[in-house]
């Protein structure tokens, strides 16, 4: 799976390159309407048993993140929140990650030794590969499984452009363990922190609910409320400051090297960083253990050091996901401030650890009293602003054949982008321009001298897409005046989130 591969194995770039697209702007907004779906069930259970129950947040939060990821990656619904007891594969997952970390610890012959443990292990393993091959199963044998446009799908019939090759059912079943549980162990943490966090911090728990209930009202949301709720975003990447959940990233020196004058490395050692450490820098962040989420406020964001805020890991090994988590917990924690007034049910609780593959809080129980009724909201309103597909548009009519020339290319990983210049294209052809769409690099140093240039682009860490890296290097080469009489126009994508970086290349 991309979480376990070493970076040099050709099957880790191969699936890093044909799952990338499912994780862009695009292919995580159209999984909102699933997103919704489980944090409805979640919630209207809550609203069912009533104020009194005692809630369990970590538990709660993880059946949630865990039939979320299930039902948009997979079209699989584990049903959690209509059974007491979790799904099999979670105490499976439990247990395999447990012993397995154990096992990097014990001597080889001391494994071999533990017969019961190495039992369970395997059994483990098997019942978590089962699902998977089920899942796989199931998608081969819909009739309309072909129709579905989701990560299985994509990891069946997906090709990998550089190679030409897709991924074995071997490898597909790795990949699909490895999101099951990285989908959601993470996201469950981090609401579940958010949760302890506004609840220390009633003034920022105020503000929140301020801002939801001016955005979404009485309604349910909508994937276009999530720019307006800007708010709550900075009150997760606040929460992943202090707890983040995937609590270490681990880097390895290229050479032999001496690390700040006084730690001798090779390249056969590895530094683990300890994010909660990292994050806690008074050099950057001033009181350290404050909750304020107005340090993420984009004037403010775009202030601080590379590599003081690192929750979802680093370089090219990046979480892959962030965008599905992110776009998760806003709707999740929006939804939760919109429908309850939360307190804790124990108020001298204190912030304890439980520690596995990931930390979350233990022992976090709350009681919830609703404060909008599920069936009053109000449900399908059309967006305010019209929708427009990415699709190109067709020609009303032929195009002459003197036709202006226009060129459009893009810089793009996720895909995103090669749809924006699809969508521009086939919308300059019906209104008249000859129009062509191809990579940036492609026409890398060979910039049209007629016609005209548009450039749509995104940034990855302020650095050039993977088809963009030989046409960025040669425009930045190219002579005073190269450019005149030359018409163009650059159309920048980017995420706030990177405030640092944003539109690094665009405006490059």
């Amino acid at each position: 799976g991309l979480f376990t591969a070493y970076s040099e194995e050709p099957n880790w770039a191969k699936a890093h390159r044909i799952l990338m697209p499912a994780f862009g702007p695009i292919g995580v907004r159209s999984m909102f309407d699933q997103m919704l779906d489980i944090a409805d069930q979640m919630f209207v259970r809550w609203e069912r048993f009533g104020p009194n129950t005692v809630i369990d947040v970590p538990d709660n939060m993880t059946r949630l993140t865990l039939d979320t990821i299930a039902l948009c990656a997979f079209g699989y619904r584990f049903n959690s929140f209509y059974s007491d007891e979790m799904h099999p594969f979670v105490d499976a997952m439990v247990g395999a990650l447990a012993e397995s970390g154990q096992r990097a610890r014990r001597p080889r012959l001391v494994n071999n030794l533990m017969l019961s443990r190495n039992r369970q292990y395997q059994a483990d393993n098997e019942l978590m590969q089962s699902v998977a091959r089920e899942l796989i199963a199931r998608r081969r044998a819909d009739p309309k499984g072909a129709e579905k446009d989701d990560l299985l799908n994509r990891m069946l019939n997906g090709v990998d452009p550089e190679t030409g090759e897709k991924l074995s059912d071997e490898n597909i079943g790795y990949q699909m363990i490895t999101f099951l549980i990285a989908g959601h162990e993470t996201t469950s943490g981090l609401l579940s922190f958010a949760t302890y966090l506004l609840l220390k911090n009633p003034e920022v728990l105020q503000k929140a609910r301020t801002v939801v209930d001016e955005v979404l009202g009485d309604e349910m949301p909508r994937i276009e409320h999530l720019a307006r709720l800007r708010y709550i975003e900075q009150i997760l990447m606040e929460s992943l400051r202090i707890w983040p959940t995937a609590a270490v990233f681990g880097v390895k020196p290229l050479e032999d090297t001496m690390l700040a004058g006084k730690y001798p490395l090779t390249t056969e050692d590895t530094v683990l960083v300890l994010e909660p450490m990292l994050h806690r820098d008074p050099a950057v962040w001033d009181e350290p253990e404050a909750f304020r989420p107005e340090r993420f406020a984009p004037e403010n964001a775009e202030k601080l050091p590379p590599n003081a805020w690192k929750p979802f890991g680093n370089g090219a090994r990046a979480c892959i996901g962030r965008p599905f988590a992110m776009q998760e917990a806003q709707l999740v924690l929006s939804m939760m401030l919109q429908r309850f007034d939360f307190v804790l049910d124990d108020p001298s609780y204190q912030l304890r650890i439980h520690e596995t593959l990931t930390i979350k809080p233990e022992d976090l129980r709350i009681r919830a009293r609703a404060r909008r009724s599920t069936d009053t909201l109000l449900r399908g309103k059309a967006p305010s602003t019209p929708q427009k597909v990415l699709a190109p548009s067709k020609p009303a009519t032929p195009l002459s054949a003197d036709a202006t020339r226009l060129l459009v290319l893009y810089g793009s990983n996720t895909g995103s982008s090669e749809a924006f210049a699809g969508r521009i294209a086939g919308d300059a052809a019906g209104h008249g321009f000859a129009a062509t769409v191809a990579p940036m690099d492609d026409f890398a140093g060979a910039l049209p001298a007629e016609g005209a240039l548009v450039v749509v682009t995104a940034s990855y860490e302020g650095q050039p897409p993977d088809n963009a890296r030989q046409f960025v290097a040669a425009a930045e080469g190219l002579k005073e005046g190269a450019l005149a009489g030359t018409r163009f126009a650059v159309f920048g994508c980017g995420n706030r989130q990177w405030a640092r970086t944003y539109q690094a290349i665009p405006k490059r």
